[in-house]
């Protein structure tokens, strides 16, 4: 249960980050981003999905239980 709401509470930590970044909460002097931070973020991106995918895989049904009642499907 504890993996769970860490998963919950990194999942919230980069919506509330997104939200922000979408907000237009950017540093002024920022005329846009490099390609190399663009790489780094999809990059952070996939290593993000590739761990969230393994510990899916590790705990199995129990997890997709637990989602689909949070959804109530």
């Amino acid at each position: 249960m504890h993996l769970v709401r860490t998963i919950e509470s990194f999942v919230a930590a980069t919506f509330r980050h997104w939200h922000r970044w979408l907000d237009g909460a950017r540093l002024p002097s920022e005329a846009g981003m490099t390609t190399a931070e663009l790489l780094g973020n999809a990059a952070l991106g996939i290593a993000a999905l590739v761990a969230i995918w393994g510990v899916l895989q590790v705990l199995g049904l129990d997890v997709m239980t637990w989602i689909r009642g949070q959804l109530r499907v």
